[in-house]
């Protein structure tokens, strides 16, 4: 789940055109701490991920890997 989170991490930085060290100046953390996410060597806090979804526009459950959509509609009944 760790390497496919990255890899989506990895494609939604890019088409955003940035790089890691930018992200990372946008979390406050450093562009190593912000690498191991996108290798898939840490496991993700919640409010990080969180943070990834609001940020990139996509759901929490395509950033795992969990769903194939980025974005999810929701229906009224």
């Amino acid at each position: 789940m760790l390497v496919e989170f990255g890899k989506r991490l990895k494609s939604l930085r890019q088409a955003k055109g940035l790089k890691q060290i930018d992200m990372a100046g946008i979390m406050g953390i450093t562009d190593r701490h912000y690498q191991r996410f996108e290798y898939g060597k840490v496991n993700v806090p919640a409010t990080t991920l969180n943070f990834f979804a609001d940020f990139f526009g996509v759901t929490t459950d395509y950033l795992l890997g969990r769903e194939e959509r980025q974005n999810t509609t929701q229906q009224k009944s």
